[in-house]
Formats: structure tokens, sequence, C-alpha cells
């Protein structure tokens, strides 16, 4: 019996494991592997379930046409059993632009999304929150453009899910606020182990982080009450194998207590280890912390 195999045995985790796309961003982008083995090389590798990552798909999107992509995602997923639970969404605007023309056409552009996902068997999408760092303006329109989209979403059956994913959105305490007013059952949370930045060297989305959140730990428990998606970062790991910059084990823990029982995706975004190696590392980091929980 093989190490990856022995380890699920062992350790009956509560959970399910699904393959973040943006662990293999530099197989796909850089490498110039088709980004449509996607499902092949996650099942390769003994995931059970796949969250795409939109950007990735930009050049097949141009050369092919969407709706050709997507079928084709949802022909490969199906040749090699493996259920498509998420897509991550990018590049379409962002819904919480304090601009409100800005806004609708960025709700608009998700629609195709919601489309896609219905089509493809998954429960959600993720959206994209930044918008502004100005809080009174901010929590109006992430509300609005939420609003309109999950009100969308909700005659397609899928879920609207916030990450925290840099600025307001990974203040836990000001995301969860707006998850409270939009008040659908289909607008959730996909809580990041990571991703606690809140502010960026002049102001950038992305970028040398100036401030973080004060607590992540008690950040991903606030956005575990409202979760249908959980993200397991990763960025490295010591000799034994734990996450250099994360308690995995307390977090598991915290996830288990939250009543969590899907997919929890994993998503490496390390350097030092190659992707396959850090994609491993962070899936059996995962299934031994669960053990020795009750």
């Amino acid at each position: 019996m093989n190490e990856d195999k022995a380890l699920k045995m062992e350790s009956n985790p509560f959970f399910k494991l699904s393959l973040a796309q943006w662990s293999l961003h530099r197989t796909f982008n850089d490498k110039g592997v088709s980004p449509f083995k996607f499902a092949e090389m996650a099942k390769d590798m003994g995931f059970e379930g796949i969250e795409y990552v939109s950007q990735i798909y930009l050049d097949q999107i141009k050369e092919l046409g969407f709706d050709k992509v997507i079928d084709s995602l949802k022909v490969m997923s199906d040749i090699n059993s493996i259920t498509n639970v998420l897509i991550m969404v990018d590049n379409e605007g962002d819904i919480a632009n304090p601009d409100e023309e800005a806004r609708n056409k960025a709700v608009e552009n998700h629609m195709k999304w919601v489309n896609a996902a219905q089509k493809l068997g998954c429960h959600s999408i993720r959206v994209n929150t930044f918008g502004t760092n100005d809080y009174d303006v901010w929590k109006v329109t992430v509300v609005d453009g939420l609003k309109k989209l999950s009100e969308y979403a909700t005659t397609k059956n899928i879920n609207i899910l916030c990450e925290n994913h840099g600025w307001l959105s990974s203040d836990a305490p000001k995301l969860m606020e707006a998850i409270k007013e939009v008040n659908m059952s289909n607008c959730g949370t996909l809580p990041d182990f990571g991703n606690w930045c809140i502010k960026r060297k002049e102001g950038a989305q992305w970028g040398e982080c100036e401030e973080e959140f004060s607590d992540k730990y008690k950040g991903i428990q606030m956005m575990l009450t409202n979760a249908k998606a959980v993200s397991a970062k990763s960025y490295d790991f010591d000799d034994i194998g734990n996450e250099t910059t994360l308690d995995y084990p307390r977090i598991i823990s915290m996830v288990k207590d939250s009543g969590y029982e899907s997919f929890i995706g994993v998503e490496y975004e390390g350097k030092r280890l190659n992707e396959k190696d850090g994609i491993l590392a962070t899936k059996a980091l995962l299934l031994n912390s669960v053990k020795g929980l009750n």
C-alpha cells in the first residue's frame, strides 16, 4: 500500500479533499501544460474534487469560446470521475466597485460563471470584493453587489462565496457584517487559512503587505460560521511536515467543531517545493491533522 492510501485510511477524515487549481498555476501558466488536464492530474494525486480558477482559462476561452471550454471541462471531469466543487472567478470586474455602473457590469460579467458552475455541477463561485478600503463606502457597495449576484445565482441553485482575499475582505468582522446584511442563504464564505493582508504597499491589491488582520485564527473561526467551502492554504513546511506559518491541527479542530463536513481544498502557494510536492505535503498534513481529534 502506498503512503497516500495508508494516510487516508488511517486518518478517516470528516471532510473530503479537493485540489484548488491555483496550486498548479505555474504548471499551466509558465510550463504550458494544458489546463484541460487538471481533472486528470488531480485524480492521479488522489483528490475527489477540483476547484477551478477562471483566469487560467483566458487563452482557451479566447481561442475556443466560453461554452466550448466549459463543455470540455465537464467532459474531462466526467471521464476522471471527479467532483467539480467551485470556480474561483477573477478578472470579471469588482462587485464592490464604488462606481455603480462598473459594479453592475461586474455583476453581469459574473453571471456567465454562475451558469458555468451550474453546468459543471459545482455548488459555488468565489468572487472578489476589493472595491475600496473606505469601510463606510465598501459596506454599502459590497452588500449591493453581493445581493444582486446572489439573487441571480439563486435561480441557478449556486452559492456566491466571499474569500478573505485581501483589503477589507480579510478583515473578518467587517466581512461577516456584510454577509449578515446581504441575508441570503446562498451568500456565504470561503475561509482561507492564509490571505490575511488588509493593507498592501501603495494601496495595491497584491504585493508587499503592510498590515495583517490581527488574529487569523479568530478570523477563520468567524468565517466558518457561514462557510460553504474551505481553502487550506500552505506556503512551506518544516522537517516533520508541519506548515511553518499556520497551526494546521488547531485550524482543523476549529473546522470540525464548526460542523463543516464538505470539501477542503488544497491550495499550495509556496516556492521552495515544486507544485506537486507542495500539494502532496499539504494533503498529508491535512490528513495527519485529523488524528487525535475527538
